[in-house]
């Protein structure tokens, strides 16, 4: 026979053993983040400098030989001096490198002392030096890279820096990207909010029931519309509205990003905000309704004041969803990394900055994107703070 007692001591421990599970993976998750996030402000991106040659079929570094090698070389930390060899089709060449470790400054930390074979010295970007030898043809030009170990970055010029230059100065200021990000939201918001909440008193209190769960049905077929298709139809329709309405020079910009994030935002929040509507008791409004309140009055100021709580979690998410939000914002912001002036200016948020640059980006870059992560989710637990605060402080008063 079936023990049904047997049966539901399994499926206790089996859901302990998926939660247990979740839990852990989701801390992983956040641990993961977090220290690679730290890892630009605590640790250098090497110990010491590193060779990296291309297109060398043998190459000689201070006294070891090396053929075909494509990555890192490494150079002890605190020598004084970089003694290369090397031979590519037939053809030898010579570099040596005086090391001034007490320099600070990357342009003067290398001196050149010694360069056999014609070689051309760059200095393509902060932090790194290029030797490069022509070859028979122009695309086999073969080339030697000096890489300088990047100090610790500070997390204070990190938060309050201007300028996002990771690639030629190494400049990781992400201020402007973080004040796009929440002014972005709150104007979505701002333009959202209030129809949202127009359309969940509209559904939930003077609308018949089979109508609404039509209205409804179509609401939550919004919110499964996926977020590119909202950023395709912001760049045909609002852009060039924006364009043709403000005299902007594209269309993209703040303006645009708010207007389609304000649209994105409205099915979640009428959802869960109609939802909580429609949970508060009809005694409530009968009681309202028999005290010779009308219907508007008993809808604005009975019936919503007392759904207060879902419709804080509503705005709660829809906060959450405007800030998070990637793919749409992508197609309409702009994503110039500059300080907003005017509602028509080009916006980049947090989001973009990692989806727009993870494909390439490598070393410190690559690390700071991973620090953005981190201060975009310590942003939207500041933000979701703020607000369950004064939604506590207002259910106390």
């Amino acid at each position: 026979m079936f023990d049904r007692r047997h049966f539901d001591i399994f499926f206790k421990y089996l859901f302990r053993v998926m939660s247990l599970t979740s839990v852990l993976a989701l801390a992983s998750i956040l641990v993961f983040v977090f220290v690679q996030g730290a890892g630009p402000f605590l640790f250098s991106t090497a110990d010491g400098i590193r060779i990296v040659p291309e297109r060398i079929e043998e190459i000689n570094v201070n006294g070891e030989v090396y053929r075909d090698h494509t990555t890192f070389i490494n150079i002890p930390r605190g020598a004084q001096l970089v003694s290369i060899r090397f031979l590519n089709g037939g053809t030898s060449g010579a570099l040596e490198i005086a090391v001034n470790n007490a320099e600070k400054d990357p342009e003067k930390k290398l001196g050149f002392i010694k360069n056999e074979g014609g070689g051309e010295i760059e200095y393509p970007q902060a932090y790194t030096w290029t030797v490069s030898y022509q070859g028979i043809m122009p695309g086999l030009t073969s080339k030697i890279h000096v890489l300088l170990p990047e100090a610790p970055y500070s997390f204070i010029d990190f938060i309050t820096g201007f300028e996002w230059r990771p690639t030629y100065n190494k400049l990781y200021g992400i201020l402007p990207m973080i004040l796009g990000t929440i002014i972005v939201s709150f104007a979505a918001i701002l333009l959202g909010l209030p129809l949202a909440l127009l359309s969940c008193v509209f559904l939930a209190e003077f609308i018949p029931p089979r109508p609404a769960s039509i209205i409804r049905s179509g609401i939550e077929l919004l919110a499964g519309i996926p977020s590119v298709v909202y950023g395709f139809f912001g760049l045909m329709v609002i852009v060039p509205w924006v364009k043709d309405s403000f005299g902007s020079p594209s269309g993209n910009g703040l303006l645009a990003a708010a207007l389609v994030l304000g649209v994105m935002i409205l099915p979640t929040v009428i959802t869960i905000a109609e939802t909580s509507l429609r949970a508060v008791p009809d005694s409530i409004r009968e009681a309202s309704l028999s005290l010779g309140a009308s219907k508007m009055q008993t809808a604005w100021a009975v019936a919503l004041p007392h759904a207060k709580s879902g419709i804080m979690a509503a705005v709660i998410l829809g906060i959450s969803r405007a800030v998070g939000e990637t793919m749409a914002v992508i197609l309409v912001a702009g994503n110039s990394p500059q300080f907003i002036r005017g509602v028509t200016d080009s916006v980049r948020t947090l989001t973009a900055t990692i989806a727009l640059e993870m494909g390439y980006a490598e070393g410190r870059h690559s690390e700071m994107l991973f620090s953005i992560g981190v201060v975009l989710f310590v942003l939207i637990l500041i933000l979701n703070s703020v607000i369950l605060r004064v939604r506590r402080k207002t259910e106390e008063a």
